[in-house]
């Protein structure tokens, strides 16, 4: 069996397959994920996400960026500083964060790959529709942790599985570049390992926020 590209565990067993590839799932962490035989190369990936015609001009894309969107805006400091990861062709939500005040940064490994912006530090963190695609979301996901501030926010919107049911009748799975599918408890685990708290506000959107660093009471100094 495959290990679990979120947890690194070992305990893992098929959990579905179809006409295209297997998906496993972790016993440790619940990720349900397409092993590395069943991904696609680089330049099929690219292919697929070169369809794409997001743009902020398209009022339906921000309606549905909307629903990570404004969630997370009303936990903002004014000025908090963010990063979109995984910005796509067409950069939208980085645009409606900055009209509300926000400076924001983007980093996308096709569209945008400048890596300087990995360097920084960042009140506020998005990734719209990006956590599927990660072949090692494990360490994407802990290095954009490590980029937040205390305290600082991570919004992941992403469509989460419920049962083994209904992912086989799942459109989400018909995508070829779809390799790794959260559920809640697959977050409320991640929450855990990284001493984070978790929100839920929508199906697809997901809160996760830093601890705030713990400061000794001046009694317990002296």
């Amino acid at each position: 069996m495959p290990t679990c590209p979120l947890c690194a565990s070992g305990d893992t067993s098929v959990y579905h397959r179809d006409r295209r590839r297997e998906y496993h799932q972790c016993h440790r962490c619940a990720l349900v994920f397409v092993p590395p035989a069943f991904r696609l190369g680089p330049e099929e990936e690219r292919a697929v996400y070169d369809q794409h015609e997001n743009s902020p001009e398209d009022a339906g894309y921000r309606r549905f960026l909307s629903r990570l969107a404004e969630p997370l805006r009303v936990k903002l400091a004014p000025g908090a500083r963010g990063l979109d990861f995984g910005s796509g062709p067409g950069p939208t939500l980085s645009v409606m964060f900055e009209e509300r005040g926000h400076p924001m940064a983007i980093y996308d490994p096709f569209y945008a790959p400048d890596a300087s912006v990995m360097m920084g530090e960042y009140d506020f963190i998005t990734a719209t529709e990006v956590v599927e695609h990660l072949f090692e979301p494990g360490r994407e996901l802990a290095r954009l942790s490590g980029l937040l501030r205390p305290a600082g926010w991570l919004g992941l919107m992403t469509k989460r599985v419920t049962d083994r049911e209904a992912f086989t009748r799942w459109h989400y799975i018909v995508d070829p570049t779809h390799v790794a599918f959260f559920s809640e408890a697959t977050f409320r685990w991640l929450a855990g390992e990284w001493g984070m708290t978790v929100e839920f506000p929508a199906a697809d959107v997901v809160l996760l926020q830093k601890d705030r660093p713990v400061v000794p009471d001046a009694d317990d100094t002296a």
